[in-house]
Formats: structure tokens, C-alpha cells, sequence
């Protein structure tokens, strides 16, 4: 092929140009506040600005400052820290501003007679004091597993509490003389409320036929419950909670046992509520929150969902037709444990592996 001296001419014009036109770039900022954090669970922003509280599954409550700064915080209960149990969730109470309450859940006891407990205790400085249990699960159980564990805040100031059904006890999923594979609501001082679907049976159960739910969010705008839980080879869920309601584990699911075994050969029965989306294969959902926050546009009503074994943050956009998957922020790597909108409508995305990210929107 003969030399084209105006091709050449051409082609570096072109480079060039190309050269001196900005770098595109995503429109938000991923940034890492902390990293090297020890089996992150929860996250929790305080509302004075000094940071956050970070949960970590031996057993750890830390300050973390929005510069990565860490203080332990004194007075952590002691936790059965083995396999899945250990320290897990921590919120503020809803008045936190005024009284200085935090809810703690973790898996108590021991080998032989373990469970999973909330406590709630007063704030003072760098340590827990007035420290109280609220709740501890019944019946005991010996495996370290399915704790479940979420805790999120109703309007009316009761507090939801997911719990699994212990791996090995998924059959009280469906028995209300067992409050495994539940969601409970109790009130802040752990008695039940009046009100729940079953005042004489099982006074704090709330919803049931529950495997293992690890994402808990109620919608501030509407009151909706959303719910996230693992399902076994196949068959997470998204569940709209309706008090009293059964969701079907383990006489209906879309997945099957770990070894290819059948567990129920029905996806749906009479009387029990089929899941908004299940995954299959599993994506490990995990940490939930709902958008509602100010930065990203069109997001309102979102859903955000950390999926263990995908190591992504999703997205959850609502329409017409149900939800839409993405991916939106790629950056955000690992096991992804907890996620939540935080009060700028950052979002704070916590890792198994140690990793605290916070996503910036972008600027107006």
C-alpha cells in the first residue's frame, strides 16, 4: 500500500483534538473513609456530625470520623462471635438527639444454647452505659448461623427486628410457637405491642416464614417495609412486609438445598405471599436502603441492595412493571454487608473485607 502523507496528516489532527477535549468522567465520587476495618457489619450515622458507629462482627463498636479516625467505644456486650454469629446490627433511637440511645443486635450465649439478643444502652463519650436487654430470641439454638438480626424504626416507634431460622431449624420458619424465621416488632423496651397479627399465640411476631433476612428498610414516606433475605441455592428475596403474613420458607422457594437436593417442589401456595423479585442463581443479598435522599436525580424511591456473593451494590429502580437491576457505581467492590442513605444523600457502603465507601452525588 502506497505512503499517504494525507492520511498521516489526518490521523494526528485527529489525536490531537482528541488530546485537548476533557476527560469524561462519572458524575458522582467514590471515596474510601476507612479500610482495614475488621469484619464490618452495620453503620450508623450520628447526627451531630462527628461521624458515624461501625459494628464490627468480633464484637467491636467503633467512632468512625469522616476522616477515617477510630475510637473504640467501651461497654459492648459480650457476643458469641463464630461462624455467622457476632456483633451485627446498630441504629440509633429515633430521639437519639435527645437521648443518647443505641440498639445493639448480636448473636448471644454460647455452643450449646445460642440466640440472637438487642440491647439498648445510652451513648456517653467513647462507652455504653445503662445498658439493657430488649430481646432474646426463643427457643435457643446450637447452630452458628441464619441470625438474621436487622433492626429498623417504624413511625409509631416500635422497633422491627429480623430474625433467621437457624439453618437447621428451618421447619419453625412456618410455627408461631417459635420465633425463629420471623420478623418481630416490639416496642423500645422490648414488650410487644398490643397490636401485632398474633396478641395471643406469639405476641412479638410480626410477618413469618422468613429464612435468613439480612436487609431490613422502611420507606420514611409511605411506612413500606422492604425486606431482603437469603435464600439457599438459589431463591433470595424482596419482600414487601404485610403484618401477618406468611412468606413461604421453607414450603415454597425457588431455590434448592445446597447439595441439589429438593426442599419443597412448589414455588407458590394458597395463603402464602410471593416474593416482589427473587434471584436465582443467588445474588447474597444483604444490606437494603431506600433512596430518599437529595443529589441523585430520578432516584427517588430506589431501592439499594448489597449482594454478598455478586461483590456489588445494586440498584433497584421502581416502574411500572416491577424492578429494574443496575450497577451503578462499579467502583464499589467486595462483599458488600450494609448500606445507607445518609443525611447529604451520600451513600455509605460497608465490606466484609474492611472497606467503608461513601459515594458522593454530584454537585448541583
Amino acid at each position: 500500500m502506497p505512503f499517504n502523507s494525507s492520511l498521516v496528516k489526518t490521523l494526528v489532527t485527529l489525536l490531537s483534538l482528541a488530546a485537548s477535549l476533557p476527560v469524561l468522567t462519572a458524575d458522582y465520587e467514590v471515596i474510601t473513609v476507612a479500610s482495614g476495618l475488621d469484619k464490618p457489619w452495620s453503620v450508623a450515622q450520628l447526627p451531630d456530625g462527628t461521624g458515624f458507629l461501625v459494628t464490627e462482627k468480633g464484637g467491636q463498636l467503633l467512632h468512625l470520623t469522616e476522616r477515617g479516625d477510630v475510637t473504640p467505644i467501651a461497654g459492648v456486650p459480650e457476643v458469641y462471635f463464630k461462624s455467622q454469629g457476632g456483633l451485627l446490627e446498630v441504629i440509633l433511637d429515633p430521639d437519639f438527639s435527645a437521648n443518647r440511645t443505641v440498639y445493639l443486635s448480636y448473636a448471644g450465649g454460647d455452643a450449646e444454647a445460642n440466640r440472637t439478643t438487642v440491647v439498648r444502652a445510652r451513648l456517653a463519650e467513647d462507652r455504653l452505659e445503662q445498658i439493657e436487654t430488649i430481646l432474646e430470641v426463643l427457643p435457643d439454638k446450637k447452630k452458628a448461623a441464619h441470625y438474621g438480626g436487622k433492626l429498623a424504626f417504624l413511625s409509631d416507634g416500635t422497633l422491627l427486628v429480623s430474625i433467621g431460622e437457624g439453618f437447621e431449624y428451618r421447619e419453625q420458619a412456618q410455627s408461631l410457637d417459635s420465633e425463629l424465621g420471623k420478623l418481630l416488632r416490639i416496642r423500645s423496651d422490648g414488650t410487644p405491642p398490643p397490636d401485632n397479627p398474633f396478641p395471643e399465640a406469639a405476641p412479638r411476631v410480626y410477618s413469618y416464614g422468613h429464612r435468613n433476612p439480612q436487609g431490613l428498610v422502611v420507606d420514611r414516606l409511605d411506612g413500606t417495609i422492604w425486606m431482603t433475605e437469603h435464600g439457599p441455592k438459589g431463591g433470595d428475596e424482596l419482600n414487601r412486609i404485610v403484618p401477618g403474613s406468611n412468606y413461604g420458607w421453607p414450603a415454597i422457594t425457588y431455590g434448592v438445598d445446597y447439595s441439589g437436593a429438593i426442599i419443597s417442589p412448589y414455588t407458590e401456595a394458597e395463603g402464602m405471599v410471593q416474593p416482589e423479585i427473587y434471584w436465582d442463581p443467588s445474588i447474597a443479598t444483604s444490606g437494603l436502603a431506600i433512596y430518599r435522599g437529595a443529589g441523585f436525580d430520578g432516584w427517588q424511591g430506589s431501592l439499594l441492595i448489597g449482594a454478598l456473593k455478586d461483590e456489588k451494590l445494586y440498584r433497584l429502580t421502581p416502574g411500572d412493571g416491577g424492578f429494574s437491576q443496575s450497577e451503578p457505581f462499579p467502583e464499589v467492590t467486595g462483599r458488600v454487608r450494609d448500606v445507607r442513605v445518609l443525611s447529604d444523600g451520600s451513600i455509605a457502603a460497608l465490606t466484609d473485607g474492611g472497606t467503608f465507601f461513601r459515594i458522593i452525588p454530584p454537585a448541583d
